[in-house]
């Protein structure tokens, strides 16, 4: 039987003890009981997978000791998908949800020019990547970073200059199929909003290196594309 599984903020290698916050703390002893002695998994989502058992069993500030501590490198390839924010949050936080769960490295909010939406609430954001890596038992947490404009983005491009860079739009227009593309050890892939970029966003990313790439014969809802896309390129 697996043990329980929980996330933690911060860890320092070596660190032999550790005091869980009042939300682990709670559901550890609260809800699942747990005493002295009992063991459970931790993760910082920086590769670290921790093995503790409980030496005091407080509800607000429980104390564990780290047994046995496992590091596990980033998988390849390192996928980053810069999706733009949806005006449906519901939407947007179904996406996150998934991709963490495929694997992707990071998560890049745009704003584009047909973007309705242009602000997110980030500690919700990040608790759904949380809940998303604890309830698919990895140890690596995707980047969340701030919305980024489209075009601040491709100014950033040296950024991803060692990366594969593609991006997904819906117009007819000479595009490489993603399902036969190979994929490097680091990439991004851009995603627009309903709608799609607008002829000058594409053309812009064009002149800065990005692939133009179609997800396959239909027309995908930005969401499903964000996770079409992740599939592709994460499983193989």
């Amino acid at each position: 039987m697996q043990l329980p599984f929980f996330y933690i903020s911060a860890y320092a290698p070596g660190q032999q003890a550790l005091v869980l916050d009042e939300n682990n703390s709670r559901h550890v002893v609260q809800v699942l009981r747990m005493q002295t002695g009992e063991q459970l998994h931790l993760t910082d989502g920086c590769g670290h997978l921790l093995t503790a058992s409980i030496v005091q069993p407080h509800k607000k500030h429980c104390e564990v000791a780290v047994e046995h501590v496992v590091f596990t490198e980033r998988q390849r390839p390192e996928i980053t998908i810069a999706i733009s924010l949806l005006k449906n949050a519901g939407r947007f936080e179904w996406f996150l949800e998934k991709a963490t769960e495929i694997g992707v490295a990071a998560v890049l909010p745009l704003i584009c020019e047909r973007t309705e939406k242009e602000r997110a609430k980030s500690e919700r954001l990040q608790n759904i990547l949380i809940s998303a890596l604890l309830q698919s038992r990895q140890v690596w947490l995707p980047q969340l970073p701030d919305p980024v404009k489209f075009a601040d983005l491709l100014k950033e491009t040296a950024t991803y200059s060692t990366a594969q860079r593609l991006i997904a739009h819906c117009i007819d227009d000479e595009k490489y199929s993603l399902r036969e593309q190979p994929v490097e050890e680091r990439g991004i892939i851009l995603i627009g909003p309903e709608g799609d970029f607008t002829t000058d966003e594409i053309g812009a990313a064009l002149r800065q290196g990005y692939k133009p790439v179609t997800l396959g014969a239909t027309r995908l809802r930005t969401e499903t594309a964000g996770v079409v896309a992740a599939a592709l390129l994460c499983v193989r």
